[in-house]
């Protein structure tokens, strides 16, 4: 995710990064100014056409497709920034979770710190390995310790097996007295909720927005545009040209941008900073825990 001070405003204005639609646009836009100098030449320089022709009259037809194109465009950046923000919810979550495990497990093993220290490489574990399998990215460069031991036992759904693991050790931990039936219940709720996690992340990684929908969002944004120049340039001449860009570059800069944030796990430079927000869960369960590197 990209890390910026919302009152440099003039900073943010120009600068270029490369999920910028500009950069992504530019190609597209240099065709739209090709295709509108075209009709301006078609209507006015050949066919010499002026504002009483029928052909200016398609401006209201296309005043009328605005509103229903704008409507459509909110609905779209609603959707997917709400896709985004229940994501964001959902690592806030675990990190809650993570601490409160954290804290009620180290007091209730107290000096048994080779049981907590095995749990608490599980929990310390289980976000960085949450990363990975939403982004299906390595991130064990990231990781301040080795968990390859760890990884060697998760065979099929990474975060399951790992809590499956986690699982074990509190039922060994029970049968051997140290923990209780009150505290292993409450303990249950809070594994519980890792998976919980674990499976609203999946669900917005594996539901994508209807194809079509998204499909006929953009051929809608086309065929609009295209339909620009020939309402307007009779009446505005060659500065129909910029204006016909401008509203191509606006139209689909929203649709990329609804892209972009509707999976927001590709870690890519809007989307939620997972192993930013792993790597502090990391940090809080060895603060908690009290371990010695």
């Amino acid at each position: 995710m990209r890390v910026y001070n919302t009152k440099h405003f003039l900073k943010i204005l120009v600068s270029l990064h490369k999920s910028d639609t500009l950069k992504i646009l530019f190609p597209t836009m240099v065709l739209m100014g090709i295709y509108s100098y075209g009709i301006q030449y078609l209507e006015i320089e050949y066919l010499h056409l002026t504002s009483k022709s029928k052909v200016s009259n398609v401006g209201m037809i296309h005043s009328l497709l605005g509103f229903v194109l704008s409507l459509l465009l909110v609905f779209r950046t609603n959707t997917a920034y709400d896709r985004w923000w229940e994501g964001r919810k959902l690592w806030g979550k675990l990190v809650n979770d993570t601490r409160n495990f954290a804290i009620k497990i180290n007091v209730i093993l107290g000096d048994d710190r080779k049981s907590a220290d095995q749990i608490a490489r599980y929990l310390k574990y289980f976000p960085h390995f949450l990363a990975k399998h939403l982004s299906q990215e390595s991130t064990r460069l990231a990781l301040d310790e080795d968990y390859s031991e760890i990884e060697k036992s998760l065979k099929n759904h990474g975060p399951s097996d790992l809590i499956i693991l986690l699982t074990h050790k509190l039922y060994q931990l029970k049968k051997e007295g140290k923990i209780s039936d009150t505290e292993m219940l409450y303990l249950d709720t809070q594994t519980t909720g890792f998976l919980d996690v674990c499976g609203g992340c999946e669900r917005i990684k594996n539901t994508p927005i209807p194809y079509s929908y998204s499909s006929f969002i953009k051929k809608f944004i086309i065929l609009y545009v295209l339909a620009l120049p020939v309402a307007y340039v009779i009446n505005l001449g060659l500065f129909m040209i910029p204006l016909t860009v401008f509203v191509y570059y606006v139209l689909m800069s929203l649709e990329l941008i609804a892209e972009e944030i509707e999976d927001p796990f590709n870690n890519d430079e809007n989307d939620i900073p997972m192993e930013t927000i792993a790597q502090n869960i990391e940090k809080n369960v060895h603060q908690i825990m009290g371990l010695k590197k």
